[in-house]
């Protein structure tokens, strides 16, 4: 009993100082899965382990669709001083058939703040995603991903930038 208590205060420990994303969230799934089978009972959160690791298939919508194309799908903020907050903004562009409709903008990590254009944007227009990212607590190397929700086919686009971000005479070290 000791042994599990001691993986669940890591499992606690993990979720608090990480980025919520799918990795972190089936390595706890994997962690606890696991745990359950050395204590000899059936997983306890057979949500969380099924969410991670199967995923319904989805089906190509018919008729005309929206294509969506970035002018750039990966940034590098280069080297940055740990504390301000640094912004990208990637431009979006539809090519596609129909308006596109970006229906959410969602950064793997609490240290990312996206905005977006919220109207639909008709064939052959532009449209933005920002993307502010809070280097305070910080540093090292950054790699960090957006996942773009639209009326596209596939549903999701995966947008990246990294930044390395040096270390303030304040910070304690690196953190992701």
């Amino acid at each position: 009993m000791k042994t599990a208590m001691k993986v669940w205060v890591m499992i606690g420990a993990i979720a608090l100082v990480s980025c919520r994303d799918r990795a972190t969230e089936k390595r706890l799934a994997d962690v606890e899965s696991r745990l359950a089978k050395l204590e000899g009972s059936p997983s306890p959160v057979p949500a969380l382990a099924s969410a991670a690791t199967v995923t319904p298939a989805e089906t190509k919508p018919e008729g005309p669709l929206p294509v969506i194309e970035f002018d750039n799908n990966n940034h590098d903020f280069g080297t940055v001083p740990e504390g301000p907050k640094v912004s990208h903004t990637y431009q979006v562009k539809n090519t596609g058939q129909a308006p596109l409709i970006i229906q959410d903008v969602k950064p793997t990590c609490g240290c990312t703040t996206p905005d977006w254009t919220k109207t639909p944007i008709a064939v052959g227009e532009s449209g933005f995603i920002k993307a502010v990212f809070d280097t305070k607590g910080r540093t090292g190397v950054q790699n960090k991903t957006i996942s773009v929700v639209a009326n596209t086919w596939p549903k999701t686009t995966t947008l990246k930038f990294k930044a390395m971000v040096t270390a303030s005479s304040a910070s304690n070290g690196p953190r992701k």
